[in-house]
């Protein structure tokens, strides 16, 4: 259980420049009830009751609505979370403070938009989704209404939640949207052990870019190499065995020295001569193989150059 004092210490900090009216009262920070507001979820996969067990199990939020398009998923959900009622139709939501749509992105818009027609968002109300390529923009029709909104983004995978649910600790979280929306989200998301780091509403996609270079073209790349090794007689299995360590180091490093500190290898040397013979092989092997090395060969020798010269 994370201490809920200090989210309580953090709304007291708030409370000092904000107040946000609510017809259920539930914002008013200096009566120190902000903790009892009520949460509803729309999609309740895994993300949202990730979220929303961490939430209920210390006592950060009410959780009143689980919304699925099944009723047995909604029934899952609210069991997993041990709290909530479980619902399938939007025409049985009550109203809530606060709605996390937690869907698929392709129906965040349309999920907000429905809320809306329903009458269910008002100028007291937040909204927020969790997605990582979509800026809180997308909840335009909340907007109109006068809520606030936000998006904050978890960087990391929720294919277990059950596991999630116990290591969330220590987790990023990139956040932005309507400050109002953020004074309340911000403390609720470091309640439950979540660092956050602000983002640039209008550059979001640039954000899930470099979580997409991080994870999912790194694995790319290193299906290359095995490619590549594969090419001088070398089984998979044995590629990967002997790319583990120096794969590990090599990111230990960059966490730990940065990027420009940690770069080793022909280009780093200087050495011009041995990577323009690799980039001649692999692109007579593998034509775009051999377009990407001299990419990613050109940009090395950038990375290069902004290494600080050894002092004297």
């Amino acid at each position: 259980m994370f201490d809920v004092r200090k989210l309580r210490v953090r709304l007291h900090e708030i409370s000092k420049t904000t107040f946000i009216p609510s017809k259920l009262g539930i914002f008013n920070f200096m009566a120190g009830s902000v903790l009892n507001a009520s949460l509803s979820i729309i999609g309740a996969g895994k993300v949202g009751r990730t979220l929303a067990k961490l939430w209920a199990d210390n006592g950060v939020f009410r959780l009143q609505d689980m919304l699925c398009q099944s009723q047995k998923n909604a029934d899952s959900a609210t069991g997993f979370v041990g709290s909530g009622r479980a619902v399938s139709d939007y025409a049985a939501l009550l109203p809530a403070d606060i709605y996390l749509i937690a869907t698929s992105d392709d129906r965040i818009e349309s999920s907000c938009e429905e809320l809306t027609r329903r009458g269910l968002i008002s100028a007291s109300t937040i909204v927020f989704h969790c997605s990582g390529a979509l800026a809180s923009s997308i909840l335009h029709t909340a907007t109109q209404q006068g809520a606030a909104v936000a998006s904050i983004h978890p960087i990391r995978s929720f294919a277990n939640p059950e596991q999630v649910a116990k290591d969330f600790t220590g987790t990023w979280c990139g956040m932005e949207g309507d400050q109002r929306a953020l004074d309340i989200l911000s403390p609720a998301f470091e309640a439950i052990g979540a660092k956050t780091a602000n983002i640039r509403t209008d550059a979001k996609i640039h954000y899930h870019a470099g979580a997409v270079f991080a994870s999912n073209y790194l694995v790319t790349l290193l299906d290359i190499a095995v490619q590549s090794y594969a090419r001088a007689g070398i089984a998979s299995d044995t590629a990967l065995d002997m790319m583990a360590p120096l794969v590990r180091e090599t990111v230990q490093n960059v966490f730990r020295l940065g990027p420009e500190t940690a770069l080793t290898g022909p280009v780093a040397r200087g050495d011009m001569a041995t990577a323009n013979k690799q980039w001649q092989a692999v692109a007579a092997a593998d034509a775009t193989h051999g377009r990407l090395y001299e990419q990613l060969m050109q940009l090395t020798v950038e990375l290069a150059a902004r290494r600080k010269p050894p002092e004297k």
